[in-house]
C-alpha cells in the first residue's frame, strides 16, 4: 500500500515537470542585434582583404618584373631578387593566418554579448513559466522530444520584443 502511494505521488511530481525546447541559432537570426553583428564583420572581412590584395599586387608586380629580367640579372641579384619574393610571399601567407585569427576573434566579440542576451532571455522565460529544462535543438544532440515539449521560441522572441 505504502509503495503504491509512493508510485502515485512519483508519477503525479514526474506529470509536473515541465520541458521546453528552442532553436536557438533561429533565435540569433531573429534578434537584431545580429544584423549589426553581421555587417560589421563583413566591413572588418573587407578591410582584411583590402590589405591582402595590396600585398598580393605589390608581390605580383615584383615577381613580374623579376621574370622580365631574369635573363639580364647577375647571380647575386637574381639570388636577392629571389629571397625577397620568398619574404613576400611568407608575409602573404602570415598574414593570411593572422586575419582568420582576428576574424575569429572579432566574431567572438561582437556575437558573445547576443548570446549572453539570448541566455538571459532563455533562463528568465523558463523561470517565469516553471521549465526544469531547455533543450537547444540547434546543438544536434537532441535525438527526440515529445510534442509535449515546449518550444519556448516565441515566448524569448516577445520577451526580447521581437516580432
Amino acid at each position: 500500500m505504502i509503495l503504491l502511494l509512493a508510485g502515485a505521488g512519483m508519477t503525479l511530481r514526474a506529470q509536473q515537470l515541465k520541458f521546453g525546447h528552442i532553436n536557438s541559432q533561429e533565435l540569433l537570426r531573429a534578434m537584431p542585434e545580429n544584423d549589426s553583428a553581421q555587417a560589421q564583420m563583413q566591413r572588418f572581412a573587407q578591410d582584411l582583404q583590402n590589405q591582402l590584395d595590396e600585398l598580393q599586387v605589390e608581390y605580383n608586380k615584383k615577381l613580374q618584373d623579376y621574370q622580365s629580367q631574369m635573363d639580364q640579372l647577375t647571380d647575386l641579384i637574381r639570388k636577392t631578387k629571389e629571397e625577397e619574393l620568398m619574404r613576400l610571399q611568407k608575409s602573404i601567407q602570415d598574414f593570411q593566418v593572422a586575419a582568420q585569427q582576428e576574424m575569429q576573434k572579432k566574431q567572438q566579440e561582437l556575437m558573445q554579448p547576443i548570446i549572453d542576451k539570448a541566455n538571459k532571455a532563455i533562463k528568465e522565460v523558463a523561470r517565469e513559466n516553471g521549465f526544469i529544462y531547455i533543450f537547444d535543438i540547434a546543438s544536434g544532440s537532441i535525438l527526440y522530444y515529445s510534442e509535449k515539449s515546449v518550444d519556448i521560441l516565441p515566448l524569448v522572441k516577445k520577451k526580447l520584443g521581437i516580432e
